[in-house]
């Protein structure tokens, strides 16, 4: 069969944003959500791609998170819970960001993220209300009457359920420090201004884990868990100079952090917070004991003491991960014969379907070949079956949503009991047996596997 030119020149800026979200919408990673009634602002939705790219993300994280690990167990706790958590963990209070509106467009503007003193909407100079707090908490009602009584607010993060249920899950585990409780989940936040696609939105999905340990331990532990996750975005194959980590200034902590570290990775905007690791103190339990009147603390045995554990949050952001993934594997590429390949680079593990079954054509002969070679494939890996147009523009197709492979059946294939395996990044192509398929499969997608480097090789 025919092969293809290997590419001669690659792009090394990052695509336009505008660029990510066409192939987003295009291809079935995400879509405008209500688009049919004109869309709601901040607000998407995951289509066939992105679904498979989440939840490759949430399995990952779960993985390294609790499943490799013995110090640290799952919950998955209450989106909706009783408003006194709030008050407790002190959102109700400090929650919020600076809000300013402009005297000539009426738009409203976080007043931290005004750049100079024009209006970002109309240009306006100096033409600004005072900064007023506005709190980012979405009410809710629960029950039938519409008060006081009955306001509740959907969660702005997922952690203060791991820290009400610390007592349930140390005793039903019988963890001893440094244990951690981990959960992925839905957050909401009523963001003043959204933007950057799915970067920043009012509805959000985290991955938490609340690190308990003793309080002389805590900043090693910081420091530790800083490498780990560093590590882990390695994992994901996102380019080691697109990430950074940047230590907060004591201005920038929020209310409950002692000390705080972001990773960071640059975008065509500017470096933006990919997952923040912060040193929470023993802020958290200790509120919730003076609110609810129920001592959170840790009996020691060692050394025959109660103690308030304090606590390190690696917390990230799955819709940022996904966006992220999208822009660091984006290439266009220009081959030898001039044309130009849209390839997203995505690691095996990330990729939405790590093969692709494509028969050289609907020819009735090949079809059924190429679908009983699919159902060979289809137990073990993430795979698609794709017959529609020629099979360079089903190349094309795979290259652009990130498929490392691709297993061509051809007329041969009828004859020897071989097929084609394509590689995404390379182009070349190399004949195997079909009984042998899986197995070369899996070694072709090893050696795709980005490397991980040691904890010892990671500086912070």
């Amino acid at each position: 069969m025919a092969s293809e030119s290997p590419n001669i020149e690659q792009s090394e800026d990052q695509p336009a944003l505008e660029t990510i979200v066409s192939l987003a919408k295009r291809r079935g990673f995400v879509y405008p959500s209500a688009e049919i009634y004109g869309g709601f602002a901040a607000s998407y939705d995951y289509g066939p791609l992105g679904v498979e790219i989440k939840r490759q993300i949430r399995d990952l994280w779960w993985q390294s998170m609790v499943r490799e690990r013995e110090d640290i167990v799952g919950i998955e706790a209450a989106i909706i819970t009783n408003p006194r958590v709030w008050e407790a963990s002190g959102h109700l209070d400090v929650f919020s960001d600076p809000l300013i509106d402009c005297l000539k467009c009426n738009a409203r503007i976080r007043a931290d993220h005004l750049e100079g003193n024009q209006c970002p909407e109309c240009g306006a100079e100096d033409q600004f209300t005072e900064a007023r707090e506005f709190n980012l908490m979405l009410r809710t009602q629960v029950g039938p009457v519409e008060d006081d009584s009955a306001t509740a607010y959907l969660r702005p993060e997922t952690a203060q359920g791991m820290f009400i249920n610390f007592e349930n899950v140390q005793t039903t585990t019988r963890k001893r420090l440094p244990f951690g409780i981990a959960q992925i989940g839905k957050s909401f936040r009523n963001e003043i201004t959204t933007k950057q696609f799915i970067f920043r939105t009012r509805e959000f999905e985290q991955m938490e884990m609340e690190f308990f340990c003793r309080p002389e331990e805590s900043l090693e532990w910081h420091s530790y868990w800083k490498k780990e996750r560093l590590r882990w975005y390695y994992r994901l194959g996102i380019r080691s100079e697109n990430l950074r980590m940047r230590d907060h200034d004591a201005e920038e902590l929020s209310h409950y952090s002692s000390g705080t570290s972001d990773i960071e990775v640059r975008y065509r905007w500017g470096w933006g917070e990919l997952e923040g690791i912060a040193h929470r103190g023993d802020y958290d339990l200790s509120q919730h004991s003076s609110h609810s009147g129920k001592k959170l603390t840790y009996f020691d045995p060692d050394t025959n003491e109660h103690i308030v554990p304090h606590v390190i949050e690696p917390a990230a952001g799955v819709d940022r991960i996904l966006l992220t993934l999208l822009i660091d594997a984006y290439n266009e590429e220009t081959t030898a014969n001039g044309e130009t390949r849209t390839v997203l680079k995505l690691a095996p593990e990330v990729a939405p379907a790590e093969i692709a079954v494509l028969p050289l054509s609907r020819n009735e002969r090949l079809v059924p070949t190429a679908k009983k070679i699919h159902d060979l494939i289809r137990p073990h890996f993430r795979s698609q079956y794709d017959d529609a147009q020629s099979i360079g523009r089903r190349y094309r197709r795979q290259d652009e949503i990130g498929t490392p492979l691709a297993v061509t059946v051809d007329f041969d294939t009828l004859d020897d009991d071989a097929v084609t395996i394509r590689d995404r990044d390379t182009m070349e192509q190399i004949r195997v047996p079909i009984n042998k398929i899986n197995e070369s499969i899996a070694n072709r997608l090893a050696e795709l596997t980005p490397h991980v480097p040691e904890m010892d090789e990671i500086n912070v």
